[in-house]
């Protein structure tokens, strides 16, 4: 397990996409669930994948959004990305006296 993370999750995204006249699809925008928008920079690759980490298969693509390089599944219909569920803090209980 990767130190930070507890778990990743199938999330599914809105996408804005192009699709050409030889029907590649292109994603340009993935729109998180909580209403912000991320503009895909780059399409780095594309390759038919399985997701290992939550499961699904479809067309991979590896996307640039500012620094950052992720993967952006396209499971036909629907895209999803493997969200990253951050591990929480130890939340301490308060003692009882008496």
């Amino acid at each position: 397990m990767v130190q930070g993370i507890a778990e990743r999750i199938k999330r599914y995204v809105a996408v804005v996409a192009l699709t050409d006249s030889e029907g590649v699809v292109t994603p340009r925008e993935v729109h998180w669930f909580d209403g912000r928008v991320y503009e895909v920079d780059e399409v780095l690759d594309v390759q038919r994948r399985a997701s290992l980490k939550v499961g699904g298969f479809g067309l991979r693509y590896l996307v640039r959004v500012g620094k950052t390089k992720t993967y952006l599944f396209y499971e036909q219909p629907r895209w999803f990305v493997e969200e990253i569920v951050p591990e929480t803090e130890t939340v301490l209980q308060p003692r009882l006296e008496g």
